[in-house]
């Protein structure tokens, strides 16, 4: 009896060390675009990586790191870059999406020229992400809602998304042209429309923001939703081992 009980406890923890060994996290690391949001049953804001967890199977974690207000410099001035190296295995993912803050020129702890310091910053990124073994996908940031006055969807990021593409192309890793997605994805909604994948809500309208809102920047739970749907339909086109960890009831 006591022979067969111990070959069950092996039996069962062989499957569990298994399991273990096939799963896969996804680090992802970059600003408030990304960032996993407080008080979620009362804030209607979202990160797209926030939505994430509902896309894949329970063998994929999704460990955001994106921080509200970094950019490639503060997040590795603030050693949060470390931080994912010290525990940033092989097999592992790390999705790359800066932008958004390294265009703060008044602000010199996280502003970064495009062309040098944001550049070499993605390099670093990749590098030490390869040398982990670990697979890096660099994306270009989504765009704000900046419709003119005649209904054009007006580029508000410069140099940044291009020079995202070029890192990507150079070191010949994937690369996610959020910047060409969400653009496509505003002007489908329509000037009026595309109000409801941002933060736009009157005085009094929801608690959470009592005095009103109006940010063309983040993202609504809505907003979030279709990004992250972008970023599935994105990983589904690659060659990668993540193609077997997408949940297809979603």
């Amino acid at each position: 009896m006591r022979i067969k009980w111990m070959l069950i406890v092996s039996i069962v923890f062989l499957f569990s060390s298994c399991a273990t060994a096939q799963q896969i996290t996804i680090y992802t690391i970059g600003d408030s675009t990304m960032a996993n949001k407080p008080n979620p049953e009362e804030n209607p804001e979202r990160g797209w990586a926030q939505i994430l967890p509902d896309f894949f199977t329970s063998d994929v974690v999704i460990d955001n790191r994106a921080v509200n207000g970094r950019s490639t410099r503060s997040f590795i001035t603030e050693k949060r870059w470390d931080s994912v190296l010290k525990t940033l295995k092989k097999g592992d993912y790390v999705f790359i999406q800066f932008g958004h803050n390294d265009q703060k020129e008044k602000d010199p702890k996280r502003y970064t020229n495009p062309h040098t310091a944001y550049r070499n910053n993605l390099i670093r990124f990749v590098k030490e992400t390869l040398e982990k073994e670990a697979i890096p996908i660099v994306f270009s940031s989504i765009v704000r809602r900046n419709f003119n006055e005649f209904g054009t969807l007006v580029d508000t990021h410069g140099a940044y998304p291009m020079e995202a593409r070029l890192v990507a192309k150079e070191l010949n890793i994937p690369f996610i042209d959020l910047q060409y997605l969400t653009e496509q994805l505003e002007e489908s909604y329509g000037v009026e429309d595309s109000l409801k994948l941002h933060l736009h809500y009157k005085a009094g309208e929801i608690p959470y923001y009592p005095e009103g809102k109006e940010d063309n920047t983040h993202l609504s739970e809505k907003g979030a939703t279709e990004v992250a749907k972008m970023v599935i339909n994105e990983l589904k086109k690659m060659n990668n081992s993540l193609i077997n960890y997408i949940n297809l009831k979603i």
